[in-house]
């Protein structure tokens, strides 16, 4: 396994872990009327943000999720399967940056609801 080196690696990634979240019970709910054409290319922004210092995302990750009920056992969810994708496919300093970054944001966004 290799580290997340590019734009490729972190859409990889995101498509893996959305993989797994529509096939989980808890989080499938909130995410299948959502239309991924539009979501992922976000997604892969922000990790690319994150992970590759691109520029270019500008969107408040926090207030996206505000109006979401969610419990701690969503994030808790959540963090595991981001988790889990991680650990599928990358190993490596940027990754262990990822998996950081994901209980950050797990940890702010459950804090602030």
């Amino acid at each position: 396994m290799n580290d997340i080196e590019t734009k490729k690696d972190i859409a990889l990634l995101v498509d893996t872990f959305y993989n797994d979240v529509l096939r989980d019970d808890l989080l499938a709910p909130f995410f299948k009327s959502m239309d991924f054409d539009l979501h992922k290319p976000k997604m892969i922004q922000f990790w690319s943000f994150v992970l590759l210092d691109e520029a270019g995302y500008t969107t408040d990750v926090t207030k996206k999720h505000m109006h979401m009920k969610l419990s701690k056992e969503h994030f808790d969810r959540w963090l595991k399967l981001f988790n889990a994708s991680l650990d599928q496919l990358f190993i490596g300093e940027r990754a262990e940056a990822a998996r950081q970054r994901a209980a950050l944001i797990n940890w702010t966004i459950q804090s602030k609801m």
